[in-house]
């Protein structure tokens, strides 16, 4: 997912690209063979993990960490050839259409699939119709307006109807024709689509962190529910699996204690996470909950596999630093190019649309 207003700064500030399958050599240690070999990974800002350390400066502002949730489990699973072009920003059209970032224009994502692949996971559908954008740039301001109410879920309900909601069906529709592209290209891949993890809690508040009116946390926490059902109806229609994050992320919301939470709240962390996003703990969470669906195990996280899964991925960033690529001149030239100049030039030039 995205925030329409932010995404140039993920896109200016945490540029990363994929992660060769020899360099994702983390693996959970009770690895279990399952036989996959070429693994593509496709999918939005929630896959990509922008602001996730570390991040690679070759990817033209996709913000892809080398320590996401696609590369820990290619590591897990042993594939012998892994591709991640997920990318931040992305909706479904960006599955068969290029998508433009700050620092050059993404391939479709499509472009990886070939017909030997046999295992593809898929992260989309926030940011259809502008959902994810919508909501996280609304509500936080019209809290002042209504504390304790829900001005939020008013500011979205027209004539009785809640535009948002019905923007998520359409999108279903939109995921369930992804499904049909990924069959066509790759017709032997296990297809697995990966749900989004909570970002408010089921009861109560925590305004320092979620600025939302109190009534719109139970919005928030509704618009979510209804955006992973549509992914998994979307799933269930293609005869793909889904992976529901949204359940098992019970705990793990934005309100949670540090080392709990999964989710960044409000404000931008460049060396932890995109506000509204994923962080090293989201990633692990997600990994480990993926490969416990393709394993067909209990698809729960205990606090120790959480630990195990963050750590792992907290390796593979470290990895990631030491190489040369991340120390090469055309990372270097990019940095350069990131000064706080080039960066406000950049978002000068930003403009962003209320829906797709």
């Amino acid at each position: 997912m995205k925030l329409r207003r932010l995404v140039a700064v993920c896109a200016a500030l945490a540029l990363v690209a994929g992660l060769p399958a020899a360099a994702a050599t983390a693996a959970p240690s009770s690895t279990t063979s399952t036989g996959f070999e070429r693994y593509v990974a496709l999918g939005d800002s929630y896959t990509s993990a922008p602001f996730v350390p570390v991040a690679d400066l070759l990817s033209l502002g996709c913000a892809r960490s080398y320590s996401n949730y696609p590369k820990l489990l290619a590591g897990a699973l042993g594939v012998h050839r892994f591709t991640d072009v997920s990318c931040g920003g992305a909706d479904t059209t960006n599955m068969t259409q290029p998508q433009r970032t700050i620092l050059g224009t993404a391939a479709p994502q499509f472009d990886a699939l070939t017909p030997d692949t046999d295992l593809v996971t898929l992260g989309i559908g926030g940011n259809d119709f502008g959902v994810f954008g919508d909501i996280i740039g609304t509500c936080p301001g019209l809290r002042a307006s209504d504390p304790t109410g829900a001005p939020c879920k008013a500011h979205f309900t027209v004539d009785g109807v809640d535009t948002l909601k019905a923007k998520i069906a359409q999108t279903q529709t939109r995921i369930a024709i992804v499904v049909q592209g990924i069959r066509a290209r790759s017709p032997q891949a296990t297809v697995v689509l990966v749900g989004y993890p909570k970002i408010a809690p089921e009861h109560g508040t925590c305004p320092s962190i979620l600025p939302f009116a109190d009534g719109d946390y139970a919005y928030l926490y509704s618009i979510e529910e209804e955006l992973n059902a549509a992914v998994s109806a979307a799933a269930e229609a293609g005869g793909a699996t889904y992976v529901d994050t949204f359940g098992p992320s019970t705990g793990h919301d934005a309100c949670a204690p540090d080392g709990q939470a999964w989710i960044q709240g409000k404000d931008i962390n460049l060396l932890r996470a995109l506000n509204y996003h994923p962080r090293f703990e989201g990633e692990a969470g997600m990994a480990a909950l993926t490969y416990k669906t393709l394993i067909g195990a209990q698809p729960v996280v205990t606090a120790a596999e959480q630990a195990a899964w963050a750590a792992r991925a907290r390796t593979l960033a470290k990895q990631a630093a030491a190489s040369p690529r991340a120390a090469s001149p055309r990372a270097a030239s990019l940095q350069a190019a990131l000064s706080p100049k080039a960066l406000e030039a950049s978002l000068n030039r930003v403009r962003t649309s209320a829906q797709r």
